[in-house]
């Protein structure tokens, strides 16, 4: 017999349509060039959906508003220059930088100990511009197809009438989104509540390429491996810590940088070339670029690149933390993108928050602004309040004859190869999103696991019987041991 919350989960048959009241064929899959990308310009319901979300909320950050950073070095202790020309990778490299760490759903008075995925996002300042990575501390995401993206974030936001989180809204979505198994196991595990960001791995998360001086391209992955040790909260922990502070992480991450005691971190890359790609992807099934999946150690062992370390303390939190703007659109030559469509969807989509919430030029901010000489075009707008271009008057535009910064093709990357229709590809019929979420969970000893279906019945508390059969069934593909074991934590034997 159907409850009354079940029945207000059945569909109202509306037909979804964009702003403009044009229908809708496919709301799951973005448009792109073959089932592995890249997308298309010209999917415009992409674009305004990632436009229109980095509108919603102002004036802080739509995701990862609660945030804590600091400044610090890479120094490059590997050799990796057979696979990049990129001078912030060579070897004895010394590079400064600036790290934000964040929550990805609290706002900006949220509790800093509280159950959710770390943002773990870097910006170099390179001698060739500055180099943003933004990532996460999971190799992982919820979505692999940035069409998603939105309507994942407005789950983990308030309802618009309660203005509560809602834990339907969220275990639905889930449970109709197998691709998000991978990360929602490693999110209710220990790993999802870290003690701070000082006791955390990061991960550059997407595939990336790297481009050597022969133009030769390589796949890369990108890993940082907490030296402090890995040290985790429980549910019950936690509530006792957000009862005495609710700026734990920003008390110890501050707290160990003044004392000296400076965090670090080894860098790691996974390479993968086309031929281990396309031999991987015959092989296991899984594409490669697909965000919600890990490439093994097996495959592509772990190589030791080098030391991150954070070393001081912003002076002014607003100035340097608030109003830095990290953006994966911001590369340098000799590392690339991918046909990864989660990191295309963001090379727009993280610019175009920060134009937003900033302004036009928030790259000429004292934090955001290269520390090597930069020329462009653009002009006017909001925070112009360095040279409009008006010191050579005549050469405010390109090609012109007066002396301009111009083009070098010396800059140039290797022609990416792409193939197949453009067409909205289902990217879930037959995509195996169930095996390394079993993997995962068969590597968590028995502790681990029982905290697991602890740490998922807490977190279904009031969500309505069908969705959480609906998710168990989900576990249960993944291993029968994980679906059974969360069935018994919340009474649903």
């Amino acid at each position: 017999m159907s409850t009354q919350s079940d029945q207000k989960l059945s569909s109202s048959g509306e037909t979804l349509t964009t702003s403009a009241g044009n229908p809708i064929a496919d709301n799951q899959n973005a448009l792109t060039a073959g089932p592995r990308g890249p997308l298309l310009l010209q999917d415009y319901q992409l674009i305004e959906k990632l436009a229109h979300q980095n509108r919603e909320r102002i004036p802080e950050r739509p995701v990862h508003a609660k945030g804590w950073g600091a400044y610090g070095t890479l120094t490059i202790t590997g050799d990796v220059a057979r696979f990049t020309k990129a001078k912030v990778l060579q070897p004895g490299a010394i590079t400064p930088l600036i790290q934000r760490f964040s929550t990805v759903a609290g706002e900006l008075g949220a509790a800093d100990a509280e159950r959710d995925v770390r943002g773990f996002a870097i910006k170099f300042y390179t001698p060739e511009g500055n180099w943003d990575l933004v990532g996460n501390n999971t190799p992982v995401f919820f979505v692999r197809d940035p069409y998603k993206f939105a309507d994942f974030i407005h789950t983990q936001k308030r309802h618009p009438r309660t203005h509560l989180r809602s834990p339907t809204a969220m275990w639905d979505f889930w449970s109709l989104s197998p691709e998000s198994l991978h990360q929602v196991t490693i999110l209710m595990s220990d790993r999802g509540l870290p003690v701070g960001v000082r006791n955390m791995n990061g991960y550059g998360s997407h595939t990336y390429s790297l481009i050597n001086d022969a133009g030769e391209r390589v796949w890369v992955k990108f890993h940082f491996k907490t030296q402090q040790g890995h040290k985790y909260w429980t549910n019950a922990q936690a509530a006792e810590v957000v009862g005495r502070s609710r700026e734990s992480t920003q008390e110890d991450l501050f707290g160990a940088i003044e004392q000296r005691n400076f965090p670090r971190w080894t860098l790691q890359v996974q390479i993968m070339t086309d031929a281990q790609a396309d031999g991987w992807s015959e092989r296991t099934g899984w594409n490669p670029f697909d965000l919600t999946k890990v490439w093994p150690h097996g495959d592509c062992p772990p190589i030791e690149v080098g030391v991150l370390e954070l070393n001081r303390n912003p002076d002014n939190y607003f100035a340097e933390i608030e109003q830095v703007a990290f953006s994966p659109s911001n590369i340098v030559p000799g590392i690339g993108f991918s046909p990864d469509k989660m990191l295309q969807g963001r090379i727009f989509s993280y610019a175009d928050a920060h134009r937003y919430r900033l302004g036009t030029h928030y790259e000429a901010l004292p934090v955001n602004a290269p520390r090597c000489p930069m020329h462009h075009y653009h002009k006017d707008g909001a925070l112009r309040f360095f040279d409009n271009n008006t010191k050579t008057p005549d050469a405010y535009y390109e090609p012109n004859s007066f002396g301009g910064p111009k083009e070098s093709k010396r800059y140039a990357e290797p022609a990416l190869s792409v193939h197949g229709a453009a067409d909205r590809f289902d990217h879930r019929s037959g995509n195996d999103d169930y095996t390394q979420a079993g993997n995962l969970f068969r590597l968590f000893d028995s502790g681990q696991k029982q905290r697991l279906f602890q740490n998922i019945a807490a977190a279904m508390q009031g969500v309505p019987d069908e969705i959480k059969r609906r998710q168990i069934a989900l576990f249960t593909l993944c291993d029968p041991a994980y679906g059974a074991g969360v069935a018994q934590a919340i009474g649903q034997q």
